[in-house]
């Protein structure tokens, strides 16, 4: 995507999963275009993005529509990511070279300094990129495939998490060490549970907000 339809995205993304875009919902490209002081071409590939990712429904004749994602279908890709992803931490304790493990320790080292300088889009810029290296660390294409897409369909709901930040950072902080040293330590039990409890927490978050906001 283009740097404008990237922006676009994101706020878009962003108002879906506030609730300020409700499912259903129809999104015309002229209005969103005078929104954003732009033409329709970026729009467009903010739009084909949001299809992509699941989030709005794209119909030929009456354009994008916010998709309807209920409780049980949230419950169950939440599910889904965590189990997969703590997958990929196992298969990576076990298979990861010692250069990805320096790699991946350098990447949790990166993150505590955007934690101490309470740096918030450091820390998510830091935090993808941890926790991509931990799925290509796992060497199974298939399986970190199917982590990334969960991951990027789900991001825009974890973004806003409840508390204050930098409690919040720093109890993320805290677990990715549990990670990286299981990882490091080729222990792919505890780097199995290490990563599941770690994403437990953050999507039982995401469902206490989505479970509020499906209720409004």
């Amino acid at each position: 995507m283009t740097t404008i339809a990237s922006q676009i995205y994101q706020a878009l993304a962003e108002e879906i999963a506030k609730g300020v875009m409700t499912p259903g919902q129809k999104l015309e490209e002229k209005m969103i275009a005078e929104k954003f002081g732009v033409s329709r071409t970026p729009v467009r590939e903010a739009m084909r993005e949001l299809g992509a990712r699941g989030l709005i429904e794209m119909n030929p004749r009456r354009g994008g529509i916010v998709a309807r994602i209920d409780v049980e279908q949230m419950a169950d890709m939440l599910e889904a990511e965590c189990e997969i992803e703590a997958s990929c931490a196992r298969l990576a304790a076990q298979r990861m070279t010692g250069m990805e493990r320096e790699q991946l320790y350098e990447l949790h080292r990166l993150y505590a300094e955007c934690v101490g300088n309470q740096d918030l889009d450091g820390c998510r810029d830091i935090n993808r990129k941890f926790h991509d290296a931990i799925c290509r660390g796992a060497h199974n294409t298939t399986i970190a495939a199917m982590a990334v897409e969960l991951r990027v369909r789900l991001a825009p709901f974890r973004q806003h998490q409840a508390g204050p930040a930098d409690v919040r950072l720093q109890q993320s902080l805290d677990e990715h060490q549990k990670i990286v040293d299981a990882i490091r330590a080729n222990d792919a039990a505890g780097a199995y549970a290490a990563l599941s409890e770690h994403n437990a927490r953050l999507s039982a978050g995401v469902m206490r907000r989505f479970t509020a906001a499906a209720s409004k």
